[in-house]
């Protein structure tokens, strides 16, 4: 797993389809939605650390491109 679209992937393995429309809101709820299969013990640690990694880098990629977009 590396990608944004790999935790999308993982997710939808739980039934789990998540388009809000704004990214930066997917990602915010796919992060909610993993925590839920986490707590539910339905997934291993491994995967869950490795999407959560990928989850907070791309979160954090779309904060500072949204303040680029608004200093400009």
């Amino acid at each position: 797993m590396k990608t944004l679209y790999d935790v999308q992937q993982l997710l939808e393995k739980y039934g789990i389809f998540v388009h809000v429309g704004k990214r930066i809101w997917d990602i915010e709820l796919m992060a909610l939605e993993l925590d839920n299969i986490n707590h539910a013990h339905l997934i291993s640690q491994h995967d869950y650390l490795v999407a959560k990694l990928i989850l907070n880098r791309e979160h954090e990629y779309e904060e500072k491109h949204q303040q680029d977009n608004h200093s400009s």
